[in-house]
């Protein structure tokens, strides 16, 4: 009876112990015991009913014992199923089969994670054997055996057999798996039993062992290596997977070159997975991590573009190597591949690689997990990460030279091109623009201004082209028949009466810039970036036209006023006719210093206050950091400043100044166009309409809510260029203060 229950203790039953699911089954109910056989809520080994022999105290005392049986064949068994690899590889299983079952999720049932957890079980299991045979020993060698040898030799297996069944029980109940599993673990550790709080660590050392595995994969070598999605580190390529087909996944990425493949990487490749991200490891350490393993994916994998850029020695080796015999190609491709291998060690020195292996590795034979540790190794991997790829980008890729060509060209830095390119397409822009054809007609003074201004020196022209997009042509709907609209040589429409009105000519606020970009840089000129420097320049370039034109009006009245006094000395009849032209224009020549004064002071402030001092700012900042995401972040604050500088982020300034820039616009036309007393109306309503947005701009940039936020400090620098005389400020305050529209012309005096 001894050895049946000894024989019970390790999952055997017989005739004396029972199990009551195979005891069903010689009822006809069949219920397999395979290792795919669903685990028993509850222990089923009982004593046989039928023995008699037996009291009922003892009774007690076995049955309890042999419980701990029950907990050893489920534990064995979920180990067994756990630790099953007879799934990795089929002999009548292609191996195109098993990728497309890869890609479609098939095999998602299994886990590297419970295979560790289940390791750790075989441990406790394999000590439960080995007190169990040191029983038998014991008892063999008494010469009265009795059943209380067998409790005091158990007793510390009812403490952590009982909870470790209940883990595997809630483990295959919920299907856990990966960090979730980690998580679990963790959870179950801090429990007030020391010797199943040191079991329970020593399983979550063992589902550690596999993530530290994975972690050295990613970050040392920036391979994801995590075929069932258990990492908290997951690919876009999974989800892609799921929803398209092998084949037109497969046929997907071959589509990608290099270049393509490593930006997608970089930007859209890899994401956090929160389902699979532990809660005892955060989400900052988790987005170090992601960034680690990207950064080494790039310095592992460079362009080939890249590779030979400042190769031309060993292009000029291999070209010649093409003409002589067949064996010196051979020889080239092999130089080729030699360059490869000493770029990347460049780029990443294997002794940086070691370093981070060798964090990880002293992580990984810590009995324990100390989160203080996990993290400063996770931070130091990330600095040798970031420094590495500042290296690339920064010092390789000279970062500051296409800052400074988006800084000359976004940004207007270069303003003697953008002056001769306004001054070349003024004309074209007088008339709307064609949409079939709008960006070829600006090619033409685009080119001229190059030729004029760019010197050959100049090495990132190249990379800049201009951009009429279709959205940005917009024509007001207005029931004006346009068909029958004429446009004269001055810019103006004729034929209708409210067709100058009704028809907007700002189609050319679309104009854009793009700039070329090669690898690595794309990782920090994203299309976000590029998206606000085309905002930045395309406020800057209608500032600048407007300034321009106000300029150009003004020209054309001191022309206009030498060609009557040329006239007046030849014929003293017009004598009388050009005074009162000049006495009826006097008034808007004030509006138009004061539109002038305005313009120049807002984009002296754009200019100076804030491009320039925000560069300088950058600069500093590019100095001091040898850190890529600190100079990321770095950038990001210097495009926000720039925005938010400019008054850009305020839907009501920004909009004044447009309606003030349109205003300016029409006023330097209407004073080109001066032809009869109608245009004088048309002028002193233009100077009303100003005068009311200039004092309305005045009174929202003094308002309580701006003078409290950030841009305090900045704001109050264009408020004194603009009101250093009080000007502004009393005209703002007579017009609040009175209830009537004052004359136009009375306010400008």
């Amino acid at each position: 009876m001894l050895h049946e229950l000894l024989l019970a203790l390790l999952g055997y039953t017989g005739d004396l112990i029972i199990d009551v699911r195979e005891q069903q089954e010689q009822t006809g109910t069949h219920i397999p015991l395979s290792p795919d056989a669903p685990i028993s809520h509850q222990h089923t080994f009982k004593l046989a009913p039928d023995i008699s022999f037996i009291q009922p105290s003892e009774r007690d005392v076995i049955e309890r014992i042999i419980t701990l049986g029950f907990y050893y064949r489920e534990l064995d068994r979920f180990a067994a199923k756990s630790r099953n690899l007879s799934w990795i590889r089929s002999p009548n299983e292609s191996p195109l089969l098993r990728t497309s079952q890869l890609l479609k999720g098939k095999t998602s049932k299994h886990s590297v994670y419970r295979r560790a957890i289940a390791n750790g079980i075989v441990e406790v299991l394999s000590v439960y054997r080995s007190a169990v045979l040191h029983i038998e020993q014991k008892l063999l060698s008494d010469s009265l055996p009795i059943v209380a040898t067998l409790t005091q030799g158990l007793n510390k297996f009812f403490v952590l057999l009982p909870p470790l069944f209940e883990l595997i029980l809630e483990i295959e109940r919920d299907n856990i798996y990966g960090g979730k599993l980690l998580n679990l673990l963790h959870k179950r550790c801090h429990c007030g039993v020391p010797e199943l709080q040191i079991c329970i660590q020593r399983l979550l050392w063992h589902g550690h062992q596999v993530m530290y595995n994975q972690l050295a994969s990613w970050a040392v070598y920036g391979i994801l290596h995590d075929p069932y999605k258990e990492f908290y580190i997951s690919s876009q390529d999974d989800k892609d997977s799921e929803q398209e087909s092998a084949p037109q996944f497969l046929e997907k990425l071959t589509r990608l070159s290099v270049a393509d493949t490593s930006l997608n990487d970089w930007h859209l490749g890899f994401h956090i997975s929160l389902d699979m991200l532990p809660e005892y490891i955060t989400l900052n350490v988790a987005e170090s991590i992601l960034f680690a393993g990207k950064a080494v994916r790039v310095l592992r994998n460079p362009s080939p573009g890249f590779q030979f850029k400042d190769g031309s020695s060993h292009q000029q080796t291999q070209r010649g190597s093409q003409k002589t015999q067949g064996y010196t190609t051979t020889i080239s491709f092999q130089n080729n591949s030699l360059n490869n291998t000493l770029i990347v060690e460049d780029l990443l020195p294997q002794a940086e690689a070691d370093k981070i292996e060798s964090m990880l590795q002293d992580l990984k034979e810590s009995s324990e997990f100390h989160k203080r540790s996990f993290e400063n190794a996770i931070d130091t991997i990330k600095t040798v990460a970031a420094s590495h790829l500042w290296q690339l980008v920064v010092v390789r890729a000279d970062l500051n030279g296409h800052l400074k060509a988006l800084k000359d060209y976004f940004l207007l830095e270069k303003g003697d091109f953008f002056q001769s390119f306004l001054e070349e397409s003024r004309q074209l822009m007088r008339l709307p623009p064609r949409q079939s054809t709008a960006e070829a007609d600006l090619m033409v003074p685009f080119q001229l201004a190059a030729l004029k201004t760019i010197g050959e020196e100049d090495k990132y022209f190249s990379r800049v082209s201009l951009r009429m997009p279709s959205f940005g042509i917009t024509l007001k709907p207005s029931p004006v028949d346009l068909s029958k609209v004429k446009v004269n040589k001055d810019g103006d429409l004729v034929g209708h009466p409210d067709a100058s009105l009704e028809v907007s000519l700002d189609g050319w606020d679309g104009i854009s810039l793009e700039y070329s970009i090669d690898w690595p840089l794309q990782l920090f000129v994203m299309p976000e970036v590029l998206s606000k420097y085309q905002r930045i320049f395309q406020y800057l370039l209608r500032l600048k036209r407007t300034q321009m034109e106000l300029e150009k009006s003004w020209a054309f009245a001191m022309h206009q006023d030498h060609i009557d006094f040329a006239k007046l000395r030849n014929d003293s009849r017009k004598s009388s006719v050009s005074q009162r032209r000049r006495q009826r224009l006097r008034p808007m020549w004030h509006v138009r210093e004061h539109m002038a004064f305005l313009i120049r002071n807002l984009q002296f402030y754009i200019q100076v206050d804030v491009i320039e001092s925000q560069w300088n700012v950058l600069q500093s900042h590019i100095q001091n950091s040898h850190d890529f995401t600190e100079l990321v972040g770095f950038h990001q604050e210097y495009l926000t400043a720039l925005i938010s500088q400019s008054f850009l982020d305020i839907g009501s300034v920004s909009r004044i100044l447009d309606g003030i820039m349109k205003l300016c616009l029409q006023f330097c036309w209407k004073i080109e166009n001066d032809e009869s007393n109608r245009t004088t109306s048309e002028l002193e309503h233009i100077a009303e309409e100003f005068n009311k947005k200039s004092n309305s701009l005045y009174t929202i940039l003094r308002s309580s809510r701006l003078a409290g936020s950030q841009r305090a400090p900045f704001l109050r620098q264009f408020l004194l260029r603009l009101n250093f005389n009080s000007f502004f400020e009393a005209t703002a305050r007579g017009v609040l203060n009175v209830v009537s529209p004052r004359p136009p012309v009375s306010v400008l005096q």
